[in-house]
């Protein structure tokens, strides 16, 4: 009673206090409480108490209906058959009551339906005994139909800690009583004021998808009452439902193929297709128009491969599709797009015609389905282009509108895409030219006259740019030739820019291009200086034209460099952002990359100037300023170093601007090496430098190398590490590098391992541990002949084995995939010598990885980290057969069997036997996926599991 009253007193403090503390506290002691084993009677006793208010019984059905879901095993076996009269009381006392509390109460007893057995749970199992008692207490079936519904949802409700083997035995007893199921809801239908809820169940048990021979179904009085419905004045959702859920039915992978389902689509088709006038009727109510429109759509998706062979039947259901593209609301056009991507796929896939016999068949038969398609294409792209005008009151939007416009202007791209897919790039360039031409016409030359229309066509324009050949003579020109006497208005001269910057390569192949370019970089320099959307496009536009067009413009050199001047130093009139002002950087670094190499030295001291002037001036004022500067000041130049380094594709030029800048980043090194921001940005000017000029650095590199072994001793930047992880790609297999790279890779992992000694330290370092181990990936990768003797590999691989299990995403894949690479180490030429030396480290420490990673499987690591785990397994056990079976088998005996079984260990071992064997990976993961869901299926047998495995104990010793 007193436990009761505090539940009550806490929940009145939840919902009721003024104070946020004690709302937090009184939260804090629910949650707590939800996991005792007292709250089974507490829940039950409030539950039955009739005084208890809303807020109680609501809170308690929710907890009761967890405890069953996640906790059932807390129960002794004789506690079921009270449990169960419980819940079935409480069914029929609130079948009237709160929806909310009914409805927690019917999952829990579906929950508990998912873990006892039908032999255990008597009366035939679920059904049989839901039928006695609808039979014996009439009165209360509202309650049992609800139970009735969500009993199949519950096959693949997950938050239930059932064991696999029983979840698939429940899908199984289900399946067998399909039949008194449908029953129970046929004898249902005759309550009028029950059809929706006999409705919902119904469509609830269809997505079982267990068969149903489609004769029976197409004159069952369930499916004729479902239909029936759709030609009411007001149509039901549930019917929709059914409906929706008997056209996937139909097409489900295990349905026996369309010819066994005819009988029930010859049903569904006609009256579904009998909705069409209402798409139009403006009488209807725009939800009955969406669920008309949702079923036209679940026909175009479920039937697509029959529509795609073109007949006449299924050119109805495409011609209604279209009906429903048309629509003006967005929401119920878009739900067609899935279709015509899918039919589009069909359509231009060569594996879709295979069965049409030889090469010349399968052209054929292809050009005739595309021709029969043609004109619902061209329809499509010409009914979705309206889609993706700019609203009149676009800056009035809110900020969520806004996104939801954009949004449906990249799902409109797509079909636009697939429309060009079908078509081809050219034929539909030509509908969206007679648009622009159509806009362009009701648009004057000033900023005030309509834009919207004009800037729409062009966004059309543009999203199909990849598929419009590079070689277009007719409608590509006239294009051009039109943008330049377009108004500058902010958001059209965006689109323009980025038009522009789409079409690059054309300009590039193009026999006229060449022609337009200074027309087309006068608007993007216009672009620039309008506002900052404008520029931003511009400046991508200008990198894209650069890039594919960098031989026709190496003789502008000029020009293009004082538009990068201008934007990089900020003082014009431009309005390009740091960040946005790096696509100039790479846009004349691509165009330098074409001169010849003495040109393109001289172009490459005066590209870096803008960035190199600013850093000399700041060291000049001595290492007291230079300290104090803020990170930005100095991450702006290294981010457009870095830049220029990684996109002027000349080796020598790069080498000799690194040499001559050396003493510049060294001095920043010195004084900067605490802040990780500027580091950062510094380590990529470097690595760029040191991936463009490769062995060409010469000393440059010694002297970098020097530089950040000396410093990670001190400071610990990951940066650091990632650096050396591109020297080692580029110099690890150099033996004249070896003795070097060697003193490198010892000095930054033994300082690493000295400060990853326990889980805390990785916690708390992640971003160290993750470069750390990628750098170590590296050297068994290029150079594993300077790891695996090293005095340090013991050492790194007693780092990894403590940091497993840190719950930093990348970092424990880095440890995961650093031990996996170890493991596989067979699999290189290079690596084959260092076996010995491997195995020597390995097999001493093997039991105690192996029980870290089963832990890992087992709950020590999120599921979505599964994959990897696995994979360092089954790598493990390939590399050391029969031991790693051992080490397998004394580690997983000790879980204990209430977590898992002996038949559930048995085939882990089995499938990690079979890895041994060299069987086929993908195969095994069943059994190893089986065993990490069954130790997690809830709190309590995780913490059981992790208990037994203790995966942040080194040093245990297993006892059989």
């Amino acid at each position: 009673m007193e436990l009761q009253n505090t539940v009550k007193e806490a929940l009145n403090a939840l919902y009721h206090h003024p104070d946020d503390a004690v709302r937090m506290q009184a939260d804090r002691w629910l949650q707590d409480f939800q996991r005792t084993i007292d709250a089974w009677q507490v829940a039950d006793n409030l539950l039955h108490d009739a005084s208890s208010n809303q807020e109680t019984l609501i809170f308690c059905s929710q907890t009761l209906r967890s405890k069953v879901q996640r906790d059932f095993e807390e129960l002794p076996s004789e506690a079921f058959r009270p449990l169960r009269d419980s819940l079935n009381t409480l069914l029929k006392t609130f079948h009237k009551g709160t929806p909310k509390v009914r409805t927690q109460i019917s999952l829990a007893v579906a929950a508990l339906a998912v873990h006892v057995p039908a032999d255990d749970w008597g009366d035939g199992g679920i059904i049989n005994w839901l039928r006695d008692e609808m039979n014996s207490h009439p009165e209360f079936i509202p309650s049992f139909l609800e139970l009735l519904r969500v009993l199949p949802e519950e096959v693949f409700n997950y938050k239930i800690a059932a064991r696999p083997d029983r979840r698939r035995q429940f899908e199984k007893e289900l399946a067998s009583a399909i039949e008194t199921a449908l029953n129970i809801l046929t004898a249902c239908l005759n309550i009028n004021e029950l059809k929706e809820q006999v409705l919902e169940a119904f469509a609830s048990w269809l997505r079982l998808r267990h068969r149903v021979p489609a004769s029976a179904l197409s004159s069952h009085p369930l499916v004729l009452a479902a239909l029936s419905s759709l030609n009411s004045e007001i149509l039901s959702e549930a019917s929709v439902n059914v409906i929706s859920e008997l056209i996937h039915y139909t097409a489900a992978r295990n349905s026996g193929g369309v010819s066994s389902q005819l009988p029930l689509i010859q049903v569904i088709v006609p009256q579904v297709m009998n909705l069409k006038p209402q798409l139009r009727d403006p009488s209807k109510d725009e939800e009955d128009i969406k669920a008309i429109a949702r079923l036209f759509a679940d026909m175009g998706d479920a039937y697509v491969e029959l529509i795609a062979t073109g007949s006449d039947e299924s050119m109805l259901i495409v011609h209604a599709l279209l009906e429903v593209a048309s629509h003006p609301e967005f929401d119920i056009a878009s739900m067609t797009f899935n279709f015509w991507h899918n039919l589009q796929m069909i359509l231009t896939e060569r594996e879709s015609y295979t069965s049409s016999g030889n090469e010349t068949s399968i052209e054929a038969e292809k050009t005739r389905r595309l021709q029969v398609f043609s004109s619902s294409y061209e329809s499509l792209v010409s009914l979705v282009t309206f889609r993706v005008q700019y609203p009149q009151d676009f800056s009035d939007l809110s900020t969520e509108d806004q996104k939801d416009f954009k949004q449906t202007r990249y799902a409109v791209a797509d079909v636009l895409i697939d429309g060009a897919l079908v078509l081809g790039g050219e034929p539909t360039l030509k509908i969206l030219y007679m648009k622009l031409v159509e806009a362009i016409n009701h648009c004057g030359k000033d900023q005030h006259s309509d834009w919207r229309p004009a800037e729409a066509a062009l966004y059309c324009i543009r999203a199909i740019s990849d598929y419009v050949s590079d070689t277009e003579a007719e409608v590509m020109p006239q294009i051009m030739s039109l943008l330049p006497k377009l108004p500058h208005q902010p958001q059209l001269l965006q689109t323009v820019c980025l038009t522009i910057g789409a079409y690059s390569r054309w300009l590039n192949a193009a026999s006229s291009g060449l022609s337009f370019l200074p027309s087309l970089i006068d608007i993007l320099v216009s672009g620039m200086s309008m506002c900052e959307d404008s520029a931003a496009a511009a400046a991508l536009a200008f990198r894209h034209i650069c890039n594919d067009c960098k031989k026709k413009l190496c003789g502008s050199l000029d020009g293009l460099f004082q538009i990068y001047q201008t934007a990089v130093i900020g003082e014009g009139p431009f309005k390009v952002s740091a960040e946005d002002s790096l696509h100039l950087v790479e846009a004349l670094s691509m165009v330098i990359t074409e001169l010849p190499s003495e040109q393109a030295k001289k172009a490459l001291e005066a590209v870096c100037l803008p960035s190199v002037a600013p850093l000399q001036e700041m060291i000049n004022q001595g290492p007291l300023v230079l300290g104090q500067k803020t990170a930005r000041e100095l991450t702006v130049h290294f981010d457009r170093l870095a830049n220029i380094f990684r996109y002027v594709n000349h080796p020598e030029a790069v080498a000799d601007a690194i040499q001559r800048l050396w003493p510049i980043f060294k001095a920043i090194f010195d004084v900067r090496a605490w802040d990780m921001r500027t580091m950062e940005s510094l380590c990529r000017a470097c690595k760029n430098a040191v991936r463009t000029s490769k062995r060409l650095m010469g000393v440059t590199i010694g002297a970098m190398l020097e530089e950040i072994q000396g410093l990670y001793g001190q400071h610990h930047q990951p940066c650091f590490l990632y650096l050396s992880s591109e020297v080692i790609k580029i110099f690890g297999s150099d033996p004249t590098c070896a003795n070097y790279l060697k003193v490198l890779i010892e000095s930054l992992f033994s300082h690493t391992a000295c400060l990853l000694t326990k889980i805390q330290d990785f916690t708390s370092r992640p971003d160290i541990a993750d470069d750390c181990f990628l750098l170590a990936s590296r050297c068994i990768r290029y150079c594993p002949q300077l790891l695996f003797p090293s005095l340090v590999f013991p050492s790194l691989v007693d780092c990894a084995m403590v940091g497993i299990t840190v719950q930093h995403r990348e970092a424990s894949n880095s440890i995961l995939n650093f031990l996996s690479d170890i493991f596989d180490l067979a699999n290189s030429t290079q690596g084959e010598s260092c076996l010995s030396i491997r195995d020597s480290v390995i097999i001493p420490r093997g039991p105690t990885i192996t029980r870290i990673l089963v832990a890992c499987l087992t709950g020590a690591l999120p599921s979505s980290r599964l994959e990897t785990v696995t994979y360092a397994l089954l790598a493990l056990t390939r590399a050391y057969g029969l031991k790693a079976l051992e080490w397998a088998k004394e580690c997983v005996s000790l879980i204990p069997s209430t977590a898992a079984t002996e038949l559930e260990r048995t085939r882990f071992l089995q499938a990690l036997s079979d890895a041994a064997s060299g069987a086929n990976m993908n195969n095994l993961v069943v059994p190893i996926e089986e065993l990490s869901e069954v130790c997690r299926r809830n709190r309590t047998v995780q913490e059981i599991v992790q208990g037994a495995l203790r995966p942040l104990d080194l040093n245990i010793v297993a006892v059989s």
